[in-house]
């Protein structure tokens, strides 16, 4: 029942950690020409290393990735794109501050899943805990990165729709 149980749990943070990528690699792409790029595009790589990161675990854990899982998390980045934002053609400012509370929410999970690992580190030779300390650091980091990005962000469009409305 555990092998069962963390199979599971890892091919369902594997599903998220696709969702994490294409949405961070999507926000890079959209602000390509903003002054958030740079910051944008080494969050994207980052999140991108900790799903490969992911799967060397889970290959070293004997635990098959369930395709059906990554497609879906594949597709509900996709399908969340269809949030209703206010503006019909053009994104919004309310778009990324619910896509940096959504990048949060997944980092946080990630921190979460380095972190339940720990006890199945001491137990099996298979995993690393130095490096599920480091990819918990890694999160960390991310997520002030995150709140740093999302604090400028509400700031810009809740205190500059307050003067237009």
């Amino acid at each position: 029942m555990q092998d069962k149980a963390v199979s599971i749990y890892l091919n369902d943070h594997l599903s998220g950690a696709t969702m994490g990528v294409e949405l961070a690699r999507r926000m890079a792409r959209e602000h390509k020409s903003s002054g958030r790029s740079a910051v944008l595009d080494s969050l994207a790589e980052d999140i991108a290393q900790d799903r490969r990161s992911l799967l060397a675990v889970m290959d070293g854990l004997d635990v098959a990735p369930h395709r059906y899982k990554v497609y879906a998390g594949w597709a509900a980045e996709k399908v969340a794109r269809l949030k209703p934002n206010g503006r019909v053609h053009r994104r919004a400012g309310l778009s990324d501050l619910v896509e940096l509370e959504s990048l949060r929410l997944g980092i946080q999970g990630k921190f979460e899943l380095w972190r339940a690992l720990m006890p199945v580190a001491a137990e099996r030779s298979h995993i690393d805990t130095s490096r599920l300390q480091e990819l918990m650091d890694r999160a960390k980091q991310q997520m002030a990165t995150v709140d740093a990005l999302h604090d400028d962000a509400a700031t810009e469009v809740l205190s500059g729709s307050a003067h237009e409305g």
